[in-house]
């Protein structure tokens, strides 16, 4: 038999174990090539520029992931690694382009808070936009702060007082005020900033981390939107080594297709119970024999914190203002 061009060594699907890769965290994605931090939180730590490895085969790399590296790690200038390993993530925070999109994105990996970030004026706060981010949230498992900035130009206490219910934080902020409150929140955490253009997600980053640099823009006065000012995801660890902010680029629509509504339920612990002892098989919570109103009629829970849970259920339904 006459060999191929190839040569007639046997294929193999065993792959190197890469033992001896070098851990990184990547922080920056772009066009092909991955930013890295090698070693992170060592003496060696150093930035890498990495590719994937034909390996890894369709598996996506994304800011956030735990990965390994072979090849030239030493982040010397024109160097370049191979990223050969995506070690398993704790969390993956995703989003489809619309309700009706069966491709599911995943925007970063491993995070551990997810912070809302919504204008209370220029533009107007979207409430279903927030409703949508918080759905991905307890989809993902984490755990969600609402960030509510320009708050010298209107008051946050209405909007505050509107998901009070659902028992998470909410921080208000100022152009040039103190941002105390908010960095309490992310000391220690890996945290995700989302929202839409405008809102002014990279004026706290640039605030928070002041060698960031990240570009910041202004609002449409025709349309009301924000123009997107970050093209990329980008990690940046916080001043003292205090954990980690990850900023996002602005968008306009936060798609639900991947969701399982069991996901939302089971972040209400108190109607988590409820559902499971009175619900009917298959009770979407919005039909008349829905246990979930005898168990709040009882005292279990509070009615505010059901209406919320079925508003949140609701948003999937249909793309956010």
């Amino acid at each position: 038999m006459r060999p191929g061009r190839r040569g007639s060594r046997p294929r193999t699907r065993r792959r190197p174990a890469h033992e001896d890769a070098t851990a990184a965290l990547v922080v920056a994605v772009d066009r092909g090539r991955y930013r890295c931090l090698a070693e992170p939180g060592a003496d060696g730590e150093r930035a890498v520029t990495a590719m994937r490895a034909r390996e890894l085969g369709r598996k996506g790399v994304v800011v956030g992931d735990r990965v390994a590296l072979v090849g030239d790690v030493s982040g010397a200038a024109d160097t370049l690694a191979r990223i050969v390993r995506v070690e398993p993530r704790t969390s993956e925070l995703r989003r489809t382009a619309d309700d009706t999109d069966p491709f599911e994105r995943i925007v970063v990996a491993n995070a551990d808070r997810l912070v809302i970030v919504t204008a209370l004026a220029d533009p107007e706060p979207r409430p279903r936009m927030i409703d949508r981010q918080l759905v991905a949230a307890y989809d993902a498992g984490m755990d969600p702060l609402l960030c509510l900035t320009k708050a010298d130009l209107a008051d946050p206490a209405e909007l505050i007082a509107e998901y009070a219910p659902l028992g998470f934080p909410c921080v208000a902020t100022r152009r040039g005020g103190d941002l105390g409150e908010l960095r309490e929140h992310l000391s220690g955490r890996t945290s995700v900033l989302v929202g839409h253009s405008g809102v002014g997600k990279s004026t706290l980053v640039n605030a928070l981390v002041p060698d960031a640099a990240r570009a910041v823009g202004d609002v449409n006065a025709v349309t009301g939107r924000g123009r997107h000012t970050s093209s990329s995801a980008i990690a940046l660890e916080l001043p003292g080594a205090d954990g980690w902010i990850i900023d996002t680029p602005g968008v306009r629509s936060f798609g639900l297709a991947h969701v399982d509504p069991a996901n939302v339920l089971g972040a209400f612990e108190d109607l988590a119970e409820g559902a499971a002892e009175r619900c009917p098989p298959q009770c979407d919570h919005f039909q008349d024999d829905c246990g979930l109103d005898e168990w709040v009629a009882e005292g279990h829970a509070g009615k505010a914190r059901l209406d919320s849970l079925r508003r949140l259920l609701a948003s999937r339904e249909g793309e956010a203002d």
